[in-house]
């Protein structure tokens, strides 16, 4: 079935709408960002960049690391923006753009995300790496979708919403696993953990600056949440539009992130970019072992 112009927008330069790659510039292994500043660091280790794009937060390299091609791209910030990268990079790598037409043998990509995560328990110190073993999309983005149910741990989410006294008017949480091989890629050198991804940073993250939450024991229910040996470890704003809808699509996906804060002691530190620079070292390390 060929898909129509307006539902897959393709370039000029035959290059996907928003994020300006094209085809063959997609390597399997891909490293996603939120600042598009951070792309820089790719450059302090890959070798032979074959090419740099970049339009408003979409900012990508595709170079070799170690002998093997990685791409890495920038996606801004919140699920919506990760809605469009996660469907781009799976037409880029399944969709003929000639034809415009699902290819016959899909392409399985590796889809990492190194981000940066406030931790609401205090022995999650500053510095520390968190795997996001399941991604609680509070997003409401996977729920657009069908079949979301076949994505998320139903039984995780029941018992969530019921401990945490799930607010009504809020969009369903789901439960999004990463891929088995992304955590056996990272479990010995990370903090294991589930992690809340959030539609905004302040009320739906719990703080407070002048408006009342609709949840106010939110961040207290989240630190004292646990199922099947897991605990909610820290929030960020991403993680489960790419561990969801990786596993819709068929790709490998994780999020690994940087904790530059810790909500329950109330500290933070600013000066965090050496630690995130280090984070993409190991990443690569780990995905092209």
């Amino acid at each position: 079935m060929r898909i129509a112009e307006s539902e897959l927008i393709i370039n000029a330069d035959g290059s996907a709408f928003h994020i300006h790659l094209r085809p063959e510039e997609l390597a399997d292994i891909v490293v996603l960002v939120g600042d598009q500043s951070r792309i820089d660091f790719f450059k302090d280790y890959f070798t032979d960049i074959e090419c740099e794009h970049s339009s408003r937060e979409f900012h990508s390299l595709t170079g070799s690391y170690h002998g093997k091609r990685v791409t890495a791209l920038s996606t801004g910030i919140g699920t919506d923006n990760i809605d469009i990268v996660m469907t781009e990079l799976d037409a880029l790598a399944n969709v003929d753009f000639a034809t415009r037409e699902v290819r016959p043998e899909l392409r399985k990509l590796k889809i990492l995300r190194i981000g940066t995560s406030g931790a609401i328990h205090p022995d999650i110190p500053i510095g520390a790496s968190v795997f996001s073993h399941y991604s609680i999309g509070c997003d409401g983005l996977l729920n657009w979708y069908a079949d979301r149910d076949s994505i998320s741990n139903l039984a995780m989410e029941e018992a969530f919403k019921k401990h945490v006294k799930w607010n009504k008017h809020l969009p369903d949480p789901y439960f999004a696993k990463a891929g088995e091989d992304m955590i056996r890629r990272f479990e010995d050198c990370t903090v294991k953990g589930m992690t809340i991804s959030a539609s905004g940073f302040y009320g739906p993250q719990g703080r407070v600056v002048r408006l009342p939450l609709a949840m106010p024991d939110m961040i207290r229910d989240f630190e004292t949440f646990s199922f099947d040996g897991y605990r909610i470890a820290n929030f960020e704003m991403e993680g489960s539009a790419i561990a969801g809808l990786a596993r819709h699509m068929g790709h490998e996906a994780g999020t690994v992130c940087c904790i530059i804060a810790n909500r329950y002691l109330k500290s933070s530190n600013t000066d965090y970019k050496p630690m995130v620079h280090s984070l993409v070292g190991l990443a690569l390390d780990r995905l092209t072992m």
